[in-house]
């Protein structure tokens, strides 16, 4: 159930449109969600737009999705401008937004999601925002300390006026809050379970292997082998990277619809029953150095149930998110011994079913999107929405199910 809502412009007599979206699109919103989605349509940030979906299917929300325009220009010469006259105010007089927001309704929670740092620069078209929302949090899906050099710092000044900062990786979350002045707060990525557990239908996990994203070329080429001589499925992407810095290293590409991308990962992954994940950015040394951080590609395989094998970050969050037996299999990420290790535990189909059941449970127990967005309401005093509440007792409730099950349903 959708319909749009048509606010005026008063700087420009232009409209803002606002997508009203989910099962409550009825009710008077109380939410106001600010997208990338039409500004930045890489396949990495797909995970946050599914957060996004879940947040509006269980709140009342109004979904603002700004359009690309000219955004990358502006930025520029916005971080430009603010260098030279070390103004933020003086910066904001010089170079007005092009297509300016103005919010007419009250609020009571502002809630924008971004992908990295330079996604902050939106909020410079949103000009009345903290008057018109009680409260302010938001969510920034990567940030690397490395990233901060002099001139995006800049960026940062964006976040002043927020009650509360939440990203989802950990190493910049103390300088985030040093040079904002605000608290910032670690919160991994989540996933929403509901899309991606296999239960009840357990389908036949007929892709033997399932490797996505950036890879080891070693470990790649020596599944192709052996997946050729065993007659496997081995699922991998075979997408030209897109022309970007580090393309050697990544493979990437543009998403036309989140939602269609999320649907067919989840169907991926839950008939999968090896798919291999590792820390981010793990062959990006010069971007991770010492700090270690994990995404969303552990959700993913958990929640469908897959057994998971590659090499996580040795740290504390890791093991508080995946601390139960067998969660990953560690495998270095240049695996020459691949095939003897598939070929290993495959000769355990107890171990392994045992793996498939106690993944989906945990991961419904701990990971749904809505365990992520109950820890950012209580930051700032937010009470959740019933439909919240609602969600939270469908998971338990799905998860005492499988509980109940014999390890013997999980044998494929």
């Amino acid at each position: 159930m959708s319909d749009r809502l048509i606010k005026p412009n008063i700087m420009n007599h232009e409209y803002l449109i606002i997508q009203r979206e989910g099962l409550l699109a009825d009710a008077q919103s109380r939410i106001l969600v600010v997208s990338m989605r039409e500004i930045s349509d890489l396949v990495a940030f797909c995970a946050l737009y599914e957060f996004e979906d879940v947040i509006a299917e269980i709140n009342a929300v109004d979904l603002v999705k700004p359009l690309r325009s000219s955004n990358s220009v502006a930025r520029k010469i916005y971080k430009l401008v603010r260098y030279l006259t070390h103004s933020k105010s003086l910066t904001e007089f010089l170079v007005p937004a092009t297509h300016p927001y103005w919010i007419e309704q009250e609020y009571e929670l502002f809630l924008p999601v971004f992908n990295d740092l330079f996604d902050l620069f939106t909020l410079h078209s949103f000009k009345n925002w903290r008057q018109k929302c009680k409260k302010a949090v938001c969510y920034i899906g990567e940030l690397w300390e490395t990233f901060f050099q002099p001139l995006n710092y800049y960026f940062l000044d964006f976040l002043a006026d927020f009650d509360h900062i939440f990203t989802g990786t950990k190493n910049s979350t103390e300088t985030i809050a040093q040079l904002t002045g605000r608290p910032c707060t670690y919160l991994p990525f989540g996933i929403d379970t509901l899309k991606f557990s296999p239960y009840p239908r357990l389908p036949d996990r007929s892709i033997d292997v399932c490797y996505l994203g950036r890879r080891s070329l070693l470990t790649h080429q020596v599944l192709l082998e052996f997946a050729q001589h065993h007659q496997l499925f081995y699922y991998y992407d075979t997408v030209k990277s897109l022309a970007i810095a580090n393309a050697a290293k990544q493979t990437t590409f543009s998403v036309s619809n989140p939602q269609e991308h999320r649907s067919l990962l989840a169907n991926l992954l839950k008939r999968s029953r090896y798919f291999i994940a590792n820390r981010s950015r793990i062959n990006e040394v010069e971007i991770t150095k010492t700090n270690q951080e994990f995404g969303s590609r552990f959700f993913e395989a958990v929640a469908a149930g897959a057994v998971m094998l590659g090499d996580p970050p040795a740290t504390e969050e890791f093991q508080k998110y995946f601390g139960w037996s067998d969660a990953i299999i560690r495998v270095p990420f240049d695996a020459p011994e691949i095939g003897r290790i598939i070929t290993d535990l495959d000769a355990q189909p107890d171990r392994l079913a045992k793996i498939r059941k106690d993944n989906v449970v945990h991961s419904l127990l701990q990971h749904d999107w809505v365990y992520r967005l109950q820890t950012m309401l209580e930051a700032v005093d937010v009470q959740p929405s019933q439909a919240m509440l609602s969600r939270e007792n469908k998971l338990k409730k799905l998860a005492h199910e499988i509980q109940q099950m014999p390890i013997s349903s999980w044998i494929c």
